[in-house]
């Protein structure tokens, strides 16, 4: 369901029943660029089915495709065929255009390659969660994730407002506590996939690939100045993925031993939905138990974001319905406080494998 993922919290939502939400995306469905048409934006199927829904809930949880097609001319094609009429207008009369007249030229070079350009697709789910509170989009990147969350903002109505995750200590900083300390938060294990980054004009940067990170030179690097950017991690022996400094999610892979316990309907799905609903439900589950321990992990939610319905829900794991009422966790006052974890592993299905989780 995702490789990559950021996290937006539900500041506010009055959430419309689902049939709104259709006919809302309905009226923005995807269609194809243009012959001229740079590109274009629309909601899909999440099933892959251009008869299905657009908005699909399974289990309560509301999952929706935003598709995005983009026609790009090369840029040598440009500047070989604007450097020809640019030439034969200086020939013709004398005069070379420049600046404005040079622009305007250019623009319509590029208008007349389009027709001649081939298409790219590119998909994003997304991901609303009414109980939690919060909105996964399946992007690697803060920018491209933000184009994704302004188009649902105007789209699906109720007055939603969303906001990035923000924690108490910075993900970087978390990081390198712990690679420091040379223990993982409790919940989790460090993996073998590690990135250093200089934060200066340099940016000397060190690598760790299939490498144990348990290991004296790692926290020399980071006593030098270094910090960590990305950082492969495991939940509870179930969730792998990479932790960025950013706050994204990268390589998010369900473990086999998630999929074996599913049993048949995870493995291999309903004749019927090519087993959609199935990896939904699985995924999503996951995922909400996941999310709060990392939370956890780094200090809590931002006093920013600490206060309110959806901070509390946040800090409650999906079904946990006693600690619903509780109040979300304390944020850890110093990031140098050493947290009650569990010793470094070493024991995860490959970091680097960029397969999707089904």
């Amino acid at each position: 369901m995702f490789k990559n993922a950021l996290i937006y919290r539900i500041e506010h939502w009055e959430q419309p029943p689902l049939t709104e939400i259709e006919d809302r995306l309905t009226g923005a469905r995807f269609i194809e660029c243009g012959a001229s048409q740079p590109e274009s934006a629309g909601w899909v199927s999440p099933r892959g089915d251009a008869q299905a829904a657009l908005a699909e809930s399974v289990g309560g949880q509301i999952v929706l495709k935003l598709c995005t097609e983009t026609k790009a001319v090369p840029g040598s094609v440009v500047k070989t065929q604007l450097q020809a009429q640019l030439d034969t207008i200086e020939q013709q009369t004398g005069r070379r255009p420049r600046g404005k007249q040079a622009k305007e030229l250019k623009e319509m070079v590029v208008h007349a390659l389009l027709p001649r350009a081939f298409p790219k697709r590119s998909d994003t789910l997304v991901w609303l969660d009414p109980v939690s509170r919060t909105v996964w989009v399946g992007a690697g990147s803060t920018k491209r994730a933000d184009a994704v969350v302004t188009r649902l903002i105007e789209l699906i109505g109720g007055g939603l407002k969303l906001s990035l995750l923000q924690t108490t200590l910075s993900p970087a900083t978390a990081m390198a506590h712990w690679l420091t300390e040379k223990e993982a938060p409790v919940g989790f294990t460090i993996d073998r996939e590690c990135e250093l980054k200089q934060p200066d004009s340099e940016k000397a940067s060190v690598r760790y690939a299939r490498h144990t990170l348990d290991i004296d030179e790692v926290g020399q690097h980071i006593q030098q100045g270094k910090m960590p950017t990305q950082l492969a991690m495991t939940f509870a022996g179930r969730v792998s993925f990479v932790l960025t400094e950013a706050m994204t999610l990268k390589k998010i892979q369900l473990l086999d031993v998630v999929l074996e316990g599913a049993g048949i309907d995870a493995a291999q799905g309903g004749k019927e939905d090519g087993g959609f609903d199935a990896n939904v439900a699985l995924t999503t589950g996951e995922l909400q138990l996941l999310l709060p321990a990392l939370i956890e992990a780094l200090g809590g939610l931002h006093e920013r974001q600490a206060d309110g319905p959806a901070a509390a829900a946040a800090a409650t794991p999906a079904g946990d319905e006693n600690s619903a009422a509780k109040p979300a966790a304390k944020p850890a006052a110093k990031p140098a406080a050493k947290p009650a974890a569990k010793s470094m592993s070493n024991e995860v299905a490959n970091p680097d494998d960029d397969s999707p989780p089904w």
